[in-house]
């Protein structure tokens, strides 16, 4: 109940009305059925406006820490997250991978859409990263269509670390459903991953048009975090 509260009451026609995005292809999101929405990831609002523009409910695998945050705003946070009916998925151990796939798999059994960002987490800068192969798991497990999406104009109006967004042209552009049918029973071929992967993120890039970097997000953010430390604080020569 809450979740249709804030699609088409309160957040929705306000996310409309300040943002005026763009929207297209979006007669390719199937009227009924399971399927996998992957999309590059730019900014918080991206929570919002893609599924402020579907006529379907769409559920997210987000990640653990917005249903942890301390204080007020971390639990007013969590409570809109629940309500909106997303689910958390805690990335770190080895066993993250797995909650997540069982997760989203546990959503399309349910003949419903399921949204994931492959790359992880949110670009740092703008570009786009590598998927992570979890994304072709579900798509081969659950046998269902990945309709690819790109965010345009997103981190332009929020970027990270930027609380309050500021009004700039947003565009949301879905692609035609990828078919991944002929790797049936294959989804424990790694080579057979990456290429499903792969193909996803390039069907991403050709909607997006942003600079790919053959990468995952998180590594690059640490390393730019180590030589950004680095600067800061350098090492002193041995005597």
């Amino acid at each position: 109940m809450f979740y249709f509260l804030l699609k088409y009451v309160i957040l929705g026609p306000l996310l409309r009305l300040v943002f005026r995005p763009r929207i297209e292809g979006l007669d390719h999101i199937p009227e009924e059925g399971p399927a996998i929405v992957a999309g590059n990831h730019l900014s918080f609002a991206d929570h919002f406006l893609m599924p402020a523009v579907l006529k379907r409910r769409i559920t997210f695998l987000a990640k653990a820490e917005y249903f942890t945050g301390p204080g007020i705003r971390g639990r007013l946070t969590a409570t809109f997250f629940r309500s909106a009916g997303q689910i958390p998925v805690d990335r770190s151990g080895k066993e993250a991978g797995q909650a997540a796939i069982r997760e989203g798999l546990g959503v399309l059994s349910k003949d419903e859409l399921l949204g994931i960002y492959p790359e992880g987490t949110r670009s740092h800068d703008g570009r786009l990263y590598k998927g992570k192969v979890g994304v072709a798991v579900m798509a081969l497990r659950a046998q269902v269509p990945v309709i690819p999406c790109a965010m345009i104009g997103t981190f332009e109006a929020q970027p990270p670390g930027k609380v309050i967004p500021k009004i700039h042209p947003v565009t949301i552009r879905f692609g035609k459903p990828l078919d991944f049918s002929r790797y049936e029973g294959m989804e424990n071929e790694k080579a057979i991953l990456r290429a499903i992967t792969d193909e996803i993120m390039y069907a991403i890039l050709m909607l997006s048009e942003q600079e790919y970097v053959d990468q995952y997000a998180a590594v690059a953010k640490a390393e730019e975090a180590a030589a950004a430390k680095e600067r800061k604080f350098p090492r002193l020569p041995l005597s």
